[in-house]
Order: C-alpha cells, then sequence, then structure tokens
C-alpha cells in the first residue's frame, strides 16, 4: 500500500484508530507507573484526553483538515487531565496547526507536523524532564524529519518513526533512574506509542465504530456537558422534580458578529428560559446545554446568531436516568461541584443578582478531596471546590467551569497535587475576562498553608510570592497501600504493603498503618520543625486516628500536633510540618 497524501476523511480515520489504540491498553500504561500508589493513573489520564477530542472528530461528518484540526485541538484542549493528559494535548495542538493550512497533508507536511507538536509541548513544561513523553515525542519528530529526505511514502514514513519511537522509549530507564529502579519504561511515552500505532492501522484501513458514540460512552469524558451543572441523585430521583423538562444540545456555527457582550445577552435569555446551562465559545462555534420546557424558544435565538449542528433533544422525564447513571463515579464529583455551585449562588442572591453585582476583588478555587478537608478549605476562604476523585484528575474544563462560577476580577488557583498544575496552567491562558493566578500547590497541605497566608491588601505579585513562600516551608507526607510490586528508593514494595511518601520520594514502608505513618513522621521532622498537622482519611476511624495523633505527640514531644478529619480516599493519613 503507497500513501502518497492523506486527505481530511483518512486524517480523521487515523486519530479515532489512534484513540481507540490508547484506550484498548488504558490499564495496562496505568501498570508502567513507577509509583504504586492507587491514584492519578497516566493511561486513564491520557485516555480520558484523548477521548474528548475524539467525540468531537467523531461528530464530523465532512471534515475539511481546518475543521479536523479544530476539533483535535479544543477537545483535547479542554479535556486534558493531569501532566501527561496536557502534554498529549499540546503535542496535538502543535500537530495540527501544521496541518489545518491543507486540504491534504504527505509526508514534509507530516515531519513539519510532528516538530511543530514537540515544540508546542515543550514550551508547555517550564521545567521539562528528559526520560518521559517529551523525549519519545522529541524522538519520533527527529526521526520524522531525516525520514522527510528519504521517502514520500506515508506508511514507510511511519513505521519508521514508529520503530524509532519504540528505540527512544526502551532507553528512558536509562535516563531517569527511578524507571530504571522500577524496571520500567515511561508510561507516558508508552501512551504516545499506542496513539501513533493505532493511527497507523487507521490510515492502512483499520476502521473504528463511533456510532453513537460508543467508544466514549465507555469513559467518564464521554458524559453530555449537563453533569457539571446539574445536582441530581439517580436513587432518589423523581421525575415530578424535574422542573425544565428537555435536555437540549447543540453547536452554533457562528455567522454574524459574536462579542462578549452579545454571549452575555444570549446566557441572560437562556437563563431566562431554563437552567443547568453551559456557554462555551470556541474560535467560531458556541456549545450550549440548556434545561428548558421549550427548546424551540432556544433554537429559535440561537439561529440569530449561526447556523446550528449537532442538535440533541432529550426528554429527561423519560430518558433522564439512564443516561445519569453512566460513570457514577464522575458524577457524584460532578453534583458536588454543581451543589457548592448552587451554596455560592444562593449566598449571593443567585447568579443572577450575583453578576448584577460588582465583581469581589478576589476569589478562590482550590482542588480537594474528601468532605473534612473540603470543609477546611471553605473555612479558611475558598469559593469553589474541584472534588479529585480517586482516579481522577480534573480536566482543563472542569477549572473552567469553576472560574465560571466565582465572580471575582482576581481567581487564584490552588491545584494540591503536582499532576493539576499544568491542567490549571491550561485553563488560564482560556479566561479572558478574569486574571487567573496558579499557585503551584502540590500537596493539599500546601494549598491549606497557601490559602492562610493570603493578605488582601497586598498585590497579587506580593501574594503569589509569600503563598510559594509559606508552601516551600511546609513537608507534607501521605500514607496510602501499595497496589502493585516494584522498587523504588532503595525500597522494595509489595502489594498491599503500606507506604509513606514524602515531597522527595518514598520515606517509609510497612506492614502496620499506625507504625508506617509514625515512621513517615519521624523521617519528615527535624530540629526546626514547631508544628505537625495530622489528617485522616475515610478508612480511618476516629478512635485509630487518636491512637496515631498520641503517638506523634509522643514521638515529637518538642512540636505542637493538630490532628483533623480529612474524609480523603486513598490516603490513609496526610501529614505537615513546619
Amino acid at each position: 500500500m503507497n500513501i502518497r497524501e492523506i486527505d481530511a476523511q483518512l486524517m480523521k480515520q487515523a486519530f479515532l484508530a489512534g484513540a481507540q489504540g490508547l484506550e484498548a491498553k488504558k490499564e495496562w500504561i496505568n501498570e508502567l507507573n513507577v509509583f504504586p500508589v492507587p491514584d492519578g493513573d497516566t493511561g486513564t489520564n491520557m485516555t480520558m484526553t484523548i477521548m474528548a477530542a475524539a467525540k468531537e472528530v467523531a461528530a464530523l461528518n465532512e471534515p475539511t483538515m481546518e475543521t479536523l484540526a479544530r476539533a483535535i485541538s479544543s477537545g483535547s484542549l479542554r479535556g486534558a487531565r493531569g501532566n501527561s493528559g496536557v502534554i498529549l494535548s499540546q503535542l496535538f495542538r502543535g500537530f495540527t496547526k501544521e496541518i489545518k493550512m491543507y486540504k491534504t497533508v504527505n509526508v514534509p507536511t507530516l515531519a513539519r507536523a510532528f516538530v511543530r507538536g514537540t515544540e508546542t509541548a515543550y514550551k508547555a513544561v517550564m521545567k521539562p524532564k528528559e526520560g518521559t513523553i517529551l523525549t519519545v515525542a522529541k524522538g519520533m519528530a527527529d526521526k520524522a524529519v531525516e525520514m522527510a529526505e528519504k521517502t514520500a511514502d506515508v506508511e514507510e514514513f511511519a513505521k519508521e518513526i514508529i520503530a524509532h519511537g519504540d528505540l527512544v522509549l526502551s532507553q528512558t530507564p536509562e535516563m531517569l533512574p527511578v524507571l530504571k529502579q522500577a524496571g520500567v519504561v515511561d508510561s507516558g511515552g508508552q501512551g504516545l506509542m499506542q496513539v501513533v500505532k493505532g493511527a497507523l492501522e487507521g490510515l492502512l484501513g483499520k476502521t473504528v465504530d463511533w456510532s453513537a458514540d460508543a467508544q466514549i460512552a465507555k469513559e467518564p469524558i464521554g458524559m453530555d456537558s449537563q453533569t457539571m451543572t446539574e445536582s441530581v441523585d439517580v436513587s432518589d430521583l423523581d421525575t415530578a422534580d424535574i422542573r425544565y423538562g428537555y435536555c437540549t444540545e447543540f453547536i452554533i456555527n457562528i455567522e454574524t458578529p459574536y462579542s462578549e457582550e452579545n454571549e452575555q445577552e444570549f446566557k441572560t435569555y437562556l437563563e431566562s428560559i431554563g437552567d443547568s446551562l453551559v456557554v462555551v465559545s470556541d474560535d467560531d462555534m458556541v456549545k450550549v446545554h440548556v434545561h428548558t420546557n421549550d427548546p424551540g424558544l432556544a433554537i429559535q435565538r440561537a439561529l440569530t446568531i449561526g447556523s446550528l449542528s449537532r442538535m440533541k433533544i432529550d426528554n429527561m422525564r423519560e430518558e433522564h436516568q439512564e443516561r445519569l447513571i453512566q460513570n457514577s463515579e464522575k458524577l457524584a464529583r460532578d453534583q458536588k461541584a454543581a451543589a457548592q455551585a448552587k451554596e455560592n449562588a444562593s449566598s449571593e442572591e443567585g447568579m443572577a443578582g450575583k453578576n448584577q453585582q460588582p465583581r469581589k476583588p478576589y476569589g478562590f478555587i482550590a482542588v480537594s478531596i474528601g468532605d473534612g478537608l473540603g470543609e477546611i478549605f471553605r473555612g479558611i476562604g475558598a469559593d469553589y471546590l474541584i472534588e479529585g476523585g480517586q482516579t481522577m484528575n480534573p480536566s482543563t474544563e472542569d477549572i473552567l467551569n469553576a472560574v465560571e462560577q466565582i465572580h471575582a476580577e482576581r481567581i487564584f488557583i490552588l491545584p494540591n497535587n503536582k499532576n493539576i498544575i499544568l491542567a490549571a496552567e491550561q485553563a488560564k491562558y482560556l479566561v479572558e475576562d478574569k486574571e487567573i493566578i496558579v499557585v503551584p500547590s502540590k500537596t493539599v497541605p500546601q494549598g491549606i498553608t497557601a490559602l492562610i497566608n493570603f493578605i488582601p491588601e497586598l498585590s497579587v505579585e506580593e501574594n503569589l510570592k509569600t503563598m510559594i513562600e509559606e508552601m516551600e516551608r511546609i513537608k507534607t507526607g501521605q500514607v496510602t497501600y501499595a497496589v502493585r510490586n516494584t522498587q523504588i528508593d532503595g525500597m522494595e514494595i509489595h502489594q498491599g504493603d503500606i507506604m509513606g511518601i514524602g515531597d522527595q520520594g518514598m520515606l517509609a514502608v510497612g506492614a502496620s498503618i499506625e507504625r508506617t505513618t509514625i515512621d513517615t513522621l519521624r523521617a519528615m521532622v527535624d530540629e526546626d520543625s514547631e508544628l505537625i498537622s495530622i489528617y485522616y482519611g475515610s478508612d480511618v476511624k476516629p478512635e485509630e486516628a487518636e491512637r496515631v495523633f498520641a503517638m506523634a505527640q509522643k514521638t515529637c514531644p518538642d512540636c505542637e500536633v493538630e490532628l483533623h478529619d480529612g474524609g480523603q480516599p486513598i490516603y490513609y493519613y496526610l501529614m505537615s510540618v513546619e
């Protein structure tokens, strides 16, 4: 098979096959994670990122290279989760910027697209680290440039790139000692290889069935955007409780002038005829979701802006339950977020009333896990909480949704997880009407410390400097269980072992939760330590936490020790020392 050029339809087929290639190996890629903790899995994050783009791509019936590029870039950008997902979205963003201007692409164009994708991804990471997905991407880009001088056949070009990518991937353990110690290759790099290999299969004729979003429905990202705003309890739902009976969704292809003022007027009108409103503008299109009793009114107003596509109207009194029970973990997260949004709106006499008031100077978004930690964040000033679920890093779109709920000029985002910082930074550049400040908090205790040290009288720059300085004084420890056998930081770890993880790596391993917790604490405390904060999780009984509290006081008699009910999943204890 000799392929000299790729048109938009074939590129669509290749991308969807690439998405399927990644999805099929998701769990295997998760197993490659160096740290054997039961959260933040690379395969899950990358799959949910590409599935967000795949949903947009699958909806294109007669794609052009431009519309295809926009769908891939926009979908992955908003769906990006975790560091690996954000980097993958940036690879797509750069790649599609290069191809979007052509009706068909050939080998030289593909080579430039590989290079541009890699350059874009490297720029997105503040301190790029070799031995990661970036290294694998760069290796393939370098090979692409070389092959563009040797062949015009896309199949030959792609096979050579894949072979070289596999070679670079196999070398990642030599670049990162932590990979070599664990006996694995980089999980993000492996995920990227699955995408490229799947794409080649698509080019060679493998077809992917995306009818009725069959593939996407496997992942939480496949849920419709209304889950961002709905607050319903599936178990107790009664059709009589549904105020607006029709879930209405469509995309407006903008054909008239559409300014921020026009968008606000449109939103205001939709709010007057329904609720659960989501309106997202992106270049020359607007994505709309609204619950209303008269879908025709929403459609009529939308037609004054442009033509409509991807229209979907569901009678929720008949069909809502079947749809809402999909992806229960994501639903639970979004329900809690929606409840928080309603609480915020109610405290200021509703969103409509709030938006008519002057914006307050500052607002705060915190990523949190567990009811107890959520209450702590609310108590020290957080306006909005994003729940970071068990294996669920919030997406860029989750963060954008939170930003929309806060009526403030400047909004500080506390990711509280190193794997969420890039997604927050990405959201920052998608918000135009508010100043977004990302505080690079890597743990919940760091986020708590940062927020406590915010001083309204200081400038944004002064506050950010102070918050970062105070964060850096905090040592964080996390106690959880191992989900696989591995060797890391010189410690032999077996599935089921209890691990104490510090800011720089493994601190303790043992069979006892209590003993490992104290061993972890002992490794964190030094002669300058003054305050210890212990947050116990949902799997710890209060009396067990009290025993650890007493043991900590005895072990560290010169420190003040505080005990809090964090309610977090996965981690038996979170601890901070300052």
